[in-house]
């Protein structure tokens, strides 16, 4: 146990000597480092201020190298001040010369505007001191010897002034016509369009004449359901072959036409067939009037119409005028219209389009009130037309006033359509009839004096003998016309009744 302790003690105190080894060389080591440090420190602060002391060096150099630049660029500034302050002294000097000189010379043109003044007084002052000596001489004022002068020209050479007037006016109106003579007949050569007349028939041929009684059906229902459904009347004489299809509205016959065509090649005729054919037959022609609208806007270079417009344009395919088509008529009148605008310089456009649908209103004649004129117009201005187009379209029948070189264009191009030779079948004879028969008519009345049927029958103007009726009277007799016209006349459209009453007083005085 001794050695055992022995030996532990000696092993602690072996520890102790280490560790108090150690601590010390740890001492003696920290404070070779610290030495090495300071030093360190040193050295790196004498680096410092060594490089601080270029650095400072380095920035007074720079700073008095920038420093003689200002002082040199300053020295030039003052420099060029210097010039231009020499130069504005001059300019001033200069401008204090010039306003003195102009001085002088506005001082010089007062003085002349001022002998100027006395001049014009002293030439106003002899002038009229002359022309006083002179009207005393001549006994006349200077007013009175103008015109007596004037009288002696005009007397001494009316005879010459009349004589070139008179050439100078045939002249120019020979001219005018050989140059107008000239627009129509290029207008029309350039168009050279068929003249055949066109009428939509309104016969259906038959192959036998037992198709009839199918058509009239037991106790006339079949005949009666197709007249329902069509809205035309059929007459079914004693007529071979034929069946005659009559109805004021053209657009109508049509359908009735096409319709009772495929019902007699169909076979079977009964209310609910002719119900069905029909309704088919509405939608072709509905189908053929688009088309042919459509057509015609296109052949004219016409692209702005409304649809609806187009629409309407496309009926007048199955309307007619004295046997003229009415489509046609109206392609072959914007064609014209074009033509004449162009060698006039108007509008070709404008001139085109009031072409087009100046008869637009025969298309709903049979519909609306009022003439086809005033019915167009209303078109026009609902589907919103160009009001240059219904200015252009409105006169072609001369009821309004000319406003515009292609109204007159288009008044021209319908009378050159309606013109050509073979155009309209209607003649003189017929013509003149239908006008005779609607004066015979009103001159019936009592107290009639006179009666002029007016625009191919579409106005009558009637003449009363004041003393025979009275104001009140007329208005009751212009009604009573009107209901008379309307009861025993056929007409399309509508006629104006016109009374004129007419009270005159004369008295001589002697």
């Amino acid at each position: 146990m001794s050695i055992t302790l022995i030996t532990i003690l000696i092993s602690a105190g072996a520890l102790l000597l280490g560790v108090g080894i150690g601590y010390y060389l740890r001492f003696i080591i920290a404070l070779g480092k610290r030495r090495s440090i300071e030093i360190d420190i040193k050295q790196m602060m004498v680096g410092a201020k060594e490089e601080a002391q270029k650095i400072t060096d380095e920035a007074k150099k720079v700073s008095e190298e920038k420093l003689a630049e200002l002082k040199e660029e300053e020295k030039k500034k003052e420099q060029g001040f210097k010039e231009t302050e020499k130069r504005l002294i001059k300019k001033d000097e200069f401008l204090d010369a010039r306003q003195v000189e102009i001085d002088k010379e506005v001082e010089n043109i007062k003085t002349k505007v001022e002998e100027i003044k006395r001049i014009q007084e002293k030439v106003l002052n002899t002038e009229a001191e002359k022309r006083a000596e002179l009207e005393k001489v001549a006994q006349l004022s200077e007013t009175e010897a103008k015109e007596e002068l004037l009288r002696e020209i005009e007397k001494k050479y009316e005879e010459d002034l009349m004589v070139r007037i008179q050439k100078l006016e045939n002249g120019n109106q020979e001219k005018l016509e050989n140059r107008a003579k000239d627009i129509l007949a290029t207008s029309i050569q350039r168009l050279a369009a068929s003249t055949a007349s066109e009428l939509m028939t309104t016969v259906v041929t038959i192959s036998n004449n037992e198709i009839k009684g199918k058509i009239i059906g037991k106790e006339g229902r079949n005949i009666r359901a197709f007249e329902r459904a069509s809205g035309v009347e059929l007459i079914v004489d004693d007529t071979p072959g034929s069946i005659i299809i009559s109805s004021f509205d053209p657009i109508r016959r049509q359908i009735a036409r096409l319709a009772l065509e495929n019902l007699i090649l169909d076979g079977r005729i009964q209310p609910a067939k002719i119900e069905e054919l029909v309704e088919k037959a509405k939608e072709e022609i509905n189908k053929i009037i688009k088309e042919k609208g459509e057509q015609a806007v296109y052949e004219c270079g016409i692209f702005n119409f409304d649809p609806r417009i187009v629409a309407i344009i496309g009926r007048l395919y199955f309307r007619t005028s004295y046997g003229q088509n009415v489509l046609q008529h109206s392609i072959e009148m914007a064609h014209i219209a074009g033509m004449i605008a162009e060698e006039l310089g108007a509008d070709v456009a404008i001139a085109k389009a009031g072409a087009l649908v100046h008869d637009i209103g025969k298309a709903l004649t049979h519909e609306v009130e009022g003439t086809h004129v005033e019915i167009g117009m209303r078109i026009l201005q609902k589907f919103g037309a160009d009001e240059r187009i219904i200015t252009a379209m409105k006169s072609h029948h001369e009821e309004y006033p000319y406003e515009t070189i292609e109204s007159i264009i288009v008044q021209t191009a319908d009378a050159i359509s309606g013109g050509r030779p073979g155009a309209r079948r209607d003649s003189v004879e017929n013509y003149l009839k239908r006008l005779q028969e609607l004066e015979a008519l009103v001159n019936a009345f009592p107290g009639i004096e006179k009666s002029y049927a007016l625009q191919a029958g579409r106005e009558i103007r009637i003449f009363v003998t004041p003393e025979k009726i009275s104001d009140a009277e007329a208005k009751i007799m212009a009604r009573d016309i009107a209901l008379k016209i309307e009861q025993e006349l056929k007409y399309p459209g509508e006629i104006k009744v016109t009374m004129i009453r007419e009270t005159r007083v004369i008295e001589y005085a002697r």
